[in-house]
């Protein structure tokens, strides 16, 4: 399977880890074999291929199995067995509030960002970097540019003006990922999360090239309740129809290999959440909004809690289509655990703010067990969905696909439009300040906020590159019925 960013050795490396959990919670003795993942991955004598020691190699695979387990890495011991982790594994209740931990062994603890004059400096007769420069922060020195950091801002105009290209802006991938500014060193040097701050986008965790921001997995929790012969209902969202080599019906029969006893659409909820945004949509104006931003995205629902309040009366109150698609499942199956299929962390984050979704797995767990039990989707037999969902609610897994459900349930006379918001970034949150500020956006009235560049395919959790998730999900769309069909 291809993956969706470049850290295709971390990818790899977490992959393999949860199919070993996987595999040793099937066994005969769960806990010893989970203690034994680290040297059975790196055993005595064989090569080294990433850290300067089997040790340290071995240290971080132990502090990735933890990870895999549930845990928070910086509230561990490190003189905690991994057994005995498993073992409080299989006891846990509920997971963990914060779904994401540094694995302080795999960080490399990077040199602070800054703007750096590199030898290539020539110290040219125009000076553009010092004339440019509004703080007074660089000067010449021996014939070269020098930047005095008590002053530099880091705003990157000398690297945008040097005619060598000899100013250059070193970065932490993490720190400079995060919209929000919630990941910054501790007083190590290692990355540390600031979860007051975070808005669960996953941002850091494709950033960081030594993969050293980690989701909790709930995948120990799902499979405890699967063994224990209980109902356990998957919900897949849209986006999952782009990852794997198989059609949607195909996809269901294999979920239901694992052992869950149904499969639901996401879509299916979505096509809730179109109808009652569209009339809220159509209210708002009527009572003279003049614009209106979707909710469907965790991330982006965070960010207003956490840093945009002044953006909340210009946000729809209409609930996400997981809300939709778990209450219909909780009506239809009043004790089944249901179990959210996602492609991004911040929807293990509404997760735990909603009493009708037990568990979020990300598409990379449900790959990792398809592959524990060798279970080949591309041969499986087609299984029907018991709800029929629109080639609109499936779109919602792609920027754009959001806005333009909505519109399609509008009311022909009624003046939409749509702005796209594809990805949040430091400039797309300035921007919705801006238009909460004046109360109004110049671009148009219906904001699409996405926190992954492209939606929801995009997400940190998937495991197919965007290119061919789309053309597969295309597919899909393209034989649904609209949503005006199914209304009707």
């Amino acid at each position: 399977m291809a993956i969706n960013n470049p850290t295709r050795e971390t990818t790899h490396l977490k992959r393999e880890i949860l199919v070993r959990l996987i595999k040793s919670f099937l066994s005969d003795n769960f806990e010893e074999n989970t203690r034994k993942i680290p040297f059975d991955m790196r055993p005595k004598g064989c090569e080294v291929p990433y850290r300067c020691c089997i040790y340290k190699e071995r240290a971080i695979l132990r502090d990735r199995t933890i990870a895999g387990l549930g845990f928070a890495i910086e509230e561990s011991e490190d003189s905690t067995l991994l057994s005995d982790m498993a073992s409080v594994a299989v006891k846990r209740t509920q997971p963990e509030e914060n779904p994401l931990t540094v694995l302080q062994t795999a960080c490399k603890g990077c040199v602070p960002s800054r703007i750096y004059v590199t030898d290539l400096c020539q110290g040219c007769v125009a000076r553009p970097c010092v004339n440019t420069c509004k703080f007074g922060a660089i000067t010449i020195k021996d014939g070269k540019s020098h930047i005095d950091p008590s002053k530099c801002k880091n705003c990157g105009m000398c690297v945008q003006v040097c005619p060598y290209q000899a100013i250059t802006k070193i970065i932490v991938p993490c720190e400079n990922a995060c919209p929000v500014g919630a990941i910054e060193k501790d007083e190590n040097g290692m990355a540390k999360i600031d979860f007051d701050k975070c808005i669960s986008c996953g941002k850091c965790v494709n950033a960081c090239p030594f993969g050293a921001v980690h989701e909790k997995s709930q995948i120990i929790d799902v499979l405890k309740h699967i063994k224990a012969k209980k109902e356990v209902i998957a919900m897949m969202a849209p986006s999952i129809m782009g990852q794997l080599p198989c059609s949607p019906e195909q996809l269901k029969t294999a979920i239901m290999k694992l052992g869950f006893s149904d499969v639901y659409e996401v879509a299916q909820g979505a096509d809730v959440t179109t109808t009652n945004e569209a009339k809220e949509f159509e209210e708002r104006l009527e009572a003279g909004a003049e614009f209106m931003t979707t909710s469907c995205c965790a991330g982006y629902n965070e960010l207003v809690a956490k840093h945009l309040p002044e953006i909340k009366p210009f946000q729809s109150s209409t609930k996400t289509p997981l809300y939709y698609t778990a209450e219909i499942v909780k009506r239809e199956h009043r004790n089944a655990v249901t179990v959210f299929f996602s492609p991004c962390v911040a929807k293990r984050r509404e997760a735990l703010q909603n009493q009708n979704v037990d568990y979020v797995l990300n598409y990379e767990e449900v790959g990792a067990w398809l592959i524990a039990l060798n279970v080949q989707v591309q041969t499986c037999e087609e299984k029907p969905f018991n709800a029929e969902a629109s080639a609109e609610g499936r779109n919602y897994a792609v920027t754009g696909g959001v806005a333009g459900a909505v519109q399609k349930m509008l009311p022909e006379d009624l003046p939409c439009h749509p702005v796209i918001i594809n990805g949040l970034d430091k400039q797309s949150i300035r921007d919705l300040k801006k238009y909460a500020k004046n109360g109004m956006c110049d671009l148009g009235n219906l904001i699409e906020v996405m926190a992954c560049p492209g939606g929801c395919l995009g997400g940190n959790g998937t495991v197919n590159n965007y290119k061919p998730a789309l053309k597969q999900l295309n597919g899909y769309v393209e034989k649904s019925k609209s949503i005006t069909e199914l209304s009707k």
